[in-house]
């Protein structure tokens, strides 16, 4: 039963990274950014949660507040730091202002939480469920994980592709100048796509220190470069891709640390996504894109 622990513990802790990878391949797939800021709105969101309900607030609604504040930040990332930058002539500019948005945030937290790890509440009180005469067992906090994981997935999906504002992002990931000649709010788009970015982040955040009940400032930095790995392998733009290669990361991670060595268990991740990208540059999912010259 070990096999299938290791296996369930690595889809659940890979459908952290999708849910993460989601925000970062809907906006490069939008506005060809990458937003390195991202894993921290998920430290910022962990920590509202956190205060909210040492504040006696009611967990869910604690919930729902750190996706309004997620939200309303990714909002103001994206109208102060990235959109002045839109049309600049060089993409690094956008880069280098994310990083610097990524270390603002976590000095941040440490002027106002500190450094010292803070414990995150146990608030998740779904029963674990009992397999082979109870041989293994499936956490409550991993049923969420997986659950919360593959209804974000699927109504990502149908908001995309089925709504007005979804197939306004979809115009605009095509085009952007014809989008605008359309009729369409490019930058109320993109604002658009920030927040639910942003909102999802939230709940990756809450979701990694349920999991991990520990939160710090830099919480958010290693799980949003292998988030931003899985959306790499998967191919980033592809909502599908971003879910695939967040568990697949996730099993490879649980895997490495469980076989060979929690030491290189990184390591192996990271020489995975080089072979898959070697072998197929575009990511699993993703589509080589004909440009005319």
């Amino acid at each position: 039963m070990g096999f299938l622990s290791y296996l369930i513990n690595g889809i659940s802790l890979g459908s952290v990274y999708a849910i993460i990878a989601l925000g970062y391949t809907m906006v490069y797939g939008i506005a060809k950014m990458l937003n390195f800021a991202h894993g921290d709105v998920i430290m910022i969101g962990a920590y509202v949660v956190l205060t909210a309900i040492t504040g006696g607030i009611n967990p869910l609604v604690a919930v729902l507040i750190s996706m309004v504040v997620c939200t309303v930040l990714g909002m103001t990332i994206e109208k102060v730091a990235y959109k002045p930058l839109r049309n600049a002539a060089s993409p690094l500019a956008v880069l280098i202002t994310a990083i610097g948005i990524s270390y603002l945030l976590q000095n941040i937290a440490l002027i106002v939480f500190g450094a010292a790890p803070k414990s995150f509440p146990d608030f998740i009180k779904v029963p674990a469920l009992k397999l082979a005469g109870g041989e293994l067992v499936i956490s409550g906090v991993a049923m969420v994980t997986i659950g919360a994981c593959v209804v974000i997935v699927v109504a990502l999906t149908f908001f995309v592709n089925r709504t007005k504002q979804g197939r306004a992002m979809k115009a605009v990931s095509e085009d952007k100048g014809a989008a605008q000649l359309m009729g369409i709010n490019v930058n109320a788009t993109i604002s658009l796509t920030f927040a639910i970015g942003s909102a999802l982040a939230a709940i990756a955040g809450v979701l990694l220190c349920a999991a991990y009940p520990s939160v710090t400032p830099y919480t958010g930095a290693m799980p949003g470069i292998k988030a931003f790995t899985a959306a790499v392998f998967g191919g980033i733009g592809s909502i599908p891709g971003a879910m695939i290669g967040g568990i697949l990361l996730g099993v490879i991670e649980i895997f490495g640390k469980a076989y060979i060595s929690s030491q290189v268990a990184d390591a192996i991740v990271f020489s995975v996504l080089i072979i898959v990208l070697l072998v197929k540059p575009t990511g699993l999912f993703g589509k080589n894109i004909q440009e005319k010259v």
